[in-house]
């Protein structure tokens, strides 16, 4: 299990479990809300037990990527897939408050876990096999592809699933009943994406070998991930390209937080009415993914047309931020055709760029990251995402309804893509690692 794989190899178990771990989060994301409120929770209840989550990921995402750093990648991954099967079981079959805060809690724990583990052995692994030096451009960019494909194909397949088993003979209404209403037909997504996550763990454990560490005791532990952990904020701190791509991140959280937010109710006053802008805004989601897809896929391209990764960063921004000043332009006209297609065209543009960006940040990231932080490097950088797509929901969600809510993501995605107009000084004789 110790042997290194080539990097094609690794390429492909890299593009397999990245898929598989975001294969359930497409399956359970239709059905979750609609799930909660079935169980007869307020939608009070529903953004408290969502604030679980969130909750959860921001506090635990340095430690655990400090953790994978101290332990290893395939401990760290095996134990969020576990943690995310059992989150999905609780989730699908809780019918208490206090359960589903348990799967909450439990999914947030997860996904703060996953944060960079996978990516992180992908390009250990590279190095390790082909020098510092390694091409790891196109293998990131399937992984992001895998991921937007996952949540793609999940979104369509949780979404369809409740509907096909109340149909003929229903099924469902047959299965809650004869589970005394304990599995309902929107149950049924969450069980199947822990189903997965059986696979997932297997997988993890038996296709992902990674060099040889010392073993991790507990006093290792203690000691060794907080020291992790302020090595991996100290970079960004320090070191200009990292810190760049670390606003980079956090302008891309202001994006989504503002598209993620404002999109639902859009598509409910385009529609008429909720049950119908739900079925439109899923259908815009699934497109939004299979459009990240397509962005990452290129993102290899796109630095090869523009010279560099940062200008392709610079240029993949610049089609985001197009298409959500066009999203802000439109929101004054909700109704007539024309807008409603520029508007579409606008949100495809926003994750097309996003989806070309990530990889050749995270290009830039590894290329100047020691091993020995990589993990917490990329969680400190999603905890930059997440906690400015916070800040964002709050400011946008108190603006009046119109142009000027979507302006405020176009405004900070056009700020992150004006850090890349200058090229980035060259590193260092020494790989950067914590001091």
């Amino acid at each position: 299990m110790n042997r290194l794989l080539e990097p094609r190899a690794a390429r492909r178990r890299f593009v397999a479990v990245t898929f598989l771990f975001w294969l359930p989060v497409g399956l359970y994301i239709p059905s979750q809300v609609l799930l909660l409120t079935e169980r007869g929770m307020s939608l009070a209840v529903v953004a408290g037990l969502f604030a679980v989550h969130s909750v959860t990921v921001s506090v635990m995402e340095l430690p655990t990527g400090g953790l994978s750093d101290v332990m290893g990648r395939r401990a760290v991954l095996a134990a969020a897939g576990l943690l995310n099967l059992s989150a999905l079981t609780v989730m699908a079959l809780g019918t208490t408050v206090w359960a589903l805060a348990l799967a909450m809690f439990l999914m947030g724990t997860g996904r703060a876990l996953s944060s960079g583990p996978a990516e992180a052995w992908y390009v250990d692994t590279v190095q390790a096999h082909s020098g510092p030096a390694a091409e790891l451009r196109t293998g990131l960019a399937r992984g992001g592809t895998a991921s937007a494909a996952a949540l793609a194909v999940g979104t369509l397949v949780g979404g369809a699933l409740p509907l096909l088993l109340s149909l003929g003979a229903d099924p469902g209404a047959r299965l809650a009943d004869a589970t005394g209403g304990l599995v309902l037909p929107l149950s049924v997504p969450g069980l199947l994406g822990a189903a997965v996550g059986v696979g997932y763990v297997a997988y993890v454990l038996t296709a992902l070998p990674e060099p040889p560490r010392p073993p991790a005791t507990l006093r290792g532990v203690l000691q060794g991930v907080p020291a992790t952990v302020l090595g991996g904020l100290r970079l960004g701190v320090t070191e200009s390209l990292v810190r760049r791509v670390l606003l980079t991140s956090a302008a891309a959280g202001a994006a989504l937080a503002a598209i993620e937010l404002l999109t639902p109710g859009r598509a409910a006053r385009l529609t008429g009415a909720p049950e119908s802008g739900a079925v439109l805004y899923a259908s815009l989601a699934c497109a939004g993914f299979l459009c990240t897809a397509v962005g990452s896929h290129c993102a290899p391209l796109a630095a090869r047309l523009t010279g560099s990764s940062e200008h392709a960063v610079l240029a993949a921004l610049g089609v985001g931020t197009t298409g959500l000043v066009l999203l802000g332009v439109t929101a004054a006209w909700d109704g007539g055709p024309a807008p409603s297609a520029v508007a579409a065209v606008g949100y495809g543009l926003v994750y097309l760029g996003l989806g070309a960006s990530g990889p050749n940040e995270n290009d830039l990231l590894h290329h100047r990251v020691d091993s020995t932080v990589r993990a917490t490097a990329l969680s400190v950088k999603s905890l930059a995402l997440q906690s400015v797509a916070a800040l964002t929901g709050l400011v946008a969600g108190s603006l009046p309804v119109g142009p000027l809510p979507w302006l405020v993501g176009a405004t900070a995605l056009l700020l992150g893509a004006l850090l890349w107009t200058r090229r980035a000084k060259p590193a260092s004789a020494a790989r950067l690692a914590p001091v």
